[in-house]
């Protein structure tokens, strides 16, 4: 058996970030090698080692492969959801060559496994919006979902055809202190604790009522890292699971941060994020992932946003006096 050897590619994202850390924690520091679009000079010494690849070149991602001997991949690169309505035909690159890529590379390379994470957004606007279940035929109504159904079948595909051990959990929108919004449709749950220390008020983007299924990071990564060390035997879903944290709706959360920041004001300004957080479900089934590898969620809405606020006060966030 080789040594874990990890190249996270979209290190320098919301999840890649918080996820390489992680693996350092667990494998060591040398053992992971963060990658992403962005200059070496640009990126922060925590996150060294560190390498500039753009994972659309497939002989680069192949070359430094086998150089560096890795044994494990980790797809995070991606374009979501609202800048992927503007810029569609970048988004489906990305999404998609970026997907293939990894693929080929991780076949071609014999690597024990691969992680590559899909989104609520496979679920289109004809799927049951309360506790969608595991397998569903829906069609999705974004790109980005587009992009990620696509990619499930074609991780189902490598893993028919090759043998290919690759995983994926459907990510809710996530939600932390560390990492600023990055472009979705549920990044108003992030960016209103900012605002609610830093302005003590807030302006939706998403109208009241708007109930979306939400997971805290530390959970997400959590459950990453599980599903990546469950025996290969136990995993029973090629595609993509399901994964639920909880739902909750912007005036919901408004409310709960209400009770920690004395006179915070939210106020509302729909646009066209609207219409895609319309199109997704307000909850999620995971029971698939609780039997075949014991997931089990451990932050709620009212822990969530005690934990966030306590975090960005730690680090400078200052409610408004």
């Amino acid at each position: 058996m080789k040594k874990t050897k990890i190249l996270l590619v979209g290190a320098c994202g919301q999840i890649g970030s918080e996820l390489t850390g992680a693996l350092r924690a667990k494998y060591g520091r040398d053992q992971v090698l963060a990658a992403d679009i962005r200059e070496r000079s640009r990126v922060t010494e925590e996150i060294q080692p560190y390498v500039k690849l753009d994972v659309l070149n497939k002989s680069a991602l192949l070359m430094l492969c086998r150089e560096k001997k890795i044994t494990e991949i980790y797809l995070l690169a991606a374009m979501l959801s609202a800048n992927g309505e503007k810029e569609p035909a970048i988004a489906w690159q990305l999404n998609m060559d970026g997907l293939l890529n990894v693929l080929d590379v991780a076949v071609k390379c014999e690597m024990q496994k691969v992680f590559w994470p899909s989104s609520i957004a496979v679920f289109g606007p004809n799927a049951p919006k309360q506790l969608t279940p595991q397998a569903n035929a829906s069609a999705p109504s974004t790109v980005y979902g587009i992009s990620k159904a696509a990619g499930e079948y074609w991780c189902q595909y490598y893993f028919d055809k090759f043998g290919l051990d690759v995983r994926s959990v459907r990510y809710p929108g996530l939600i932390s202190y560390k990492s600023p919004p990055g472009g979705g449709t549920t990044d108003y749950a992030v960016d209103i604790f900012h605002k609610a220390l830093s302005e003590g008020n807030y302006l939706c983007f998403l109208k009241p009522g708007t109930a979306l299924p939400m997971m805290y990071m530390s959970d997400a990564i959590r459950a990453t890292m599980e599903l990546m060390d469950a025996p290969a035997e136990q995993i029973n879903v090629r595609t993509s699971y399901n994964l639920s944290g909880m739902s909750f709706t912007p005036d919901g959360l408004g409310e709960e941060i209400g009770k920690h920041i004395e006179g915070f004001r939210l106020d509302y300004l729909p646009d066209f994020r609207q219409q895609i957080a319309d199109s997704w479900p307000d909850s999620i089934d995971d029971q698939q992932a609780r039997e075949d590898w014991g997931w089990e969620a451990k932050f709620g809405l009212e822990d969530m946003v005690e934990d966030m606020l306590e975090n960005l006060v730690r680090r400078g966030y200052f409610a408004k006096a």
